[in-house]
């Protein structure tokens, strides 16, 4: 899955605070600002810092505060904006300082330092009661309150794979509809391929990353026992790399690869499995939401091209590993009740338009009423998120302090599987040995 929370992953982990700060045209510190405000009472400035940053993601949010200082007249807000590629190292130093930062962006790569840190306040008291959490999917509230009642942030939305597909060539090989599992796909894929017409089945990624897209298949094989709190792991706490049901998952998958893909795909990463779909040579890319835009743009025709469910296992189910991030107040906040203030209203109405603009799933229900959600290539986020008995919301361990290595590792492995210098069964063997081991270490 071509994860955008997983760009950083490591830096927040292991990067020391001798790394230089970067600047911020918003200025630094935290605290109250005295000020008349309309009510008469001291005006309160709270400094926000954002994470994923990107020129139209920084105005959008600069109009959204705007509007917030609207609704809340005795409350000021300064949003500082960092580089992406140096954002995490630098909210890391000011939660470390203990200053400049009362609202934060929050990843699912960064909670887990963060806590663990106490770098961030709890705002679980401050939510009874709030309206605000019913108006939330089931998705959104398990990461708005975790299992241990816990309030670290709330998501603004979620990345998660989808199956983007060729209407028309589905239609053309005598289908009626986008695959329902697996299966499905697999042989849909083989039936539209067609090297000599350059029109390939499935944008197979072999190359950077690849796990990702292995995971979806091999979770979904394992969906009716796996730990929702660690997809890598099964309910009787052995590693998913050690089913039977995996093992048939991806003789399935490499199945897939040579009957349904390009033989080029082996070495096959994120730019170039979009770029083969939206050039039209490929009938099926399993991907994140952002791709939506990419397609727009691109030669198909909207009546050429669609979104799908994730496709299910054997057992009508499939895992839904969603990446997120969120806002969330730190820990050293003077101003923790304005500083909640903001997380709430963020988290409400303003939240489905942050979410049109960044393409991501978003986290209220009744965002599924809204026709730009519930019609054409997004509605289908919208049927995963509204069965969530089929479509089951677990979370991957990526923010063990092994991440990085495995990612590394997983694509090296593989690519030994796709070349034929290493069989399924030892990849897996392989892989159990290695989480057994990581976990027990």
């Amino acid at each position: 899955m071509h994860n955008k929370f997983m760009t950083t992953a490591a830096a927040v982990s292991a990067v020391a605070l001798a790394l230089t700060a970067c600047g911020s045209d918003n200025g630094s510190g935290s605290g109250s600002g005295s000020g008349d405000g309309e009510n008469g009472g001291e005006t309160v400035t709270l400094q926000m810092v954002e994470s994923l940053t990107s020129p139209a993601r920084t105005e959008l949010l600069k109009g959204m505060l705007t509007d917030f200082e609207s609704d809340n007249p005795n409350i000021k807000v300064q949003l500082i904006s960092p580089p992406t590629e140096q954002a995490d190292q630098k909210i890391q130093q000011m939660l470390q300082s203990g200053s400049g930062v009362d609202v934060l962006e929050v990843r699912d790569l960064t909670v887990g330092p963060f806590t663990n840190n106490s770098w961030l306040y709890d705002m679980s008291g401050d939510l009874e009661g709030w309206d605000g959490l019913d108006n939330l999917t089931e998705q959104a509230r398990e990461v708005a309150v975790n299992e241990e009642g816990q309030s670290w942030f709330i998501p603004y939305g979620f990345y998660g794979l989808s199956l983007f597909y060729r209407t028309d060539l589905v239609a053309d090989a005598g289908f009626d509809g986008a695959p329902k599992a697996w299966s499905d796909l697999i042989e849909q894929a083989a039936a539209i391929q067609d090297p000599a017409q350059n029109r390939y089945g499935y944008a197979f990624r072999g190359g950077a990353n690849s796990i990702g897209q292995l995971a979806a298949i091999l979770q979904a094989y394992n969906a009716e026992q796996l730990d929702t709190t660690n997809a890598y792991r099964v309910s009787d706490g052995a590693t998913i790399f050690s089913t039977p049901e995996s093992q048939e998952a991806i003789d399935r998958y490499i199945e897939l690869f040579k009957t349904g893909s390009p033989d080029s795909s082996v070495a096959w990463g994120y730019p170039e499995m979009v770029q083969a779909f939206t050039n039209g040579s490929t009938a099926f890319l399993l991907q994140d939401p952002e791709v939506i835009a990419a397609v727009e743009s691109s030669s198909l025709t909207e009546d050429q091209w669609s979104v799908a469910p994730n496709p299910v296992g054997p057992t009508g189910m499939a895992a839904w590993p969603l990446a997120t991030a969120g806002w969330g107040v730190a820990e050293a906040s003077e101003n923790k009740e304005e500083a909640v203030e903001l997380v709430k209203w963020l988290s409400g109405e303003p939240s489905t338009t942050f979410a049109k603009e960044n393409s991501l799933v978003p986290i209220l229900k009744e965002a599924g009423e809204d026709e730009f959600f519930s019609s054409g290539p997004w509605a289908a986020y919208v049927e995963m998120t509204s069965e969530p008995e089929v479509y089951i919301s677990v979370e991957e361990p990526r923010g063990v302090a092994w991440w990085t290595e495995w990612m590394q590792k997983s694509e090296d492995d593989f690519q030994n599987v796709l070349l034929g210098e290493l069989s399924t069964a030892e990849l897996l063997a392989d892989w159990d040995q290695y989480w057994t081991q990581k976990w027990e270490g």
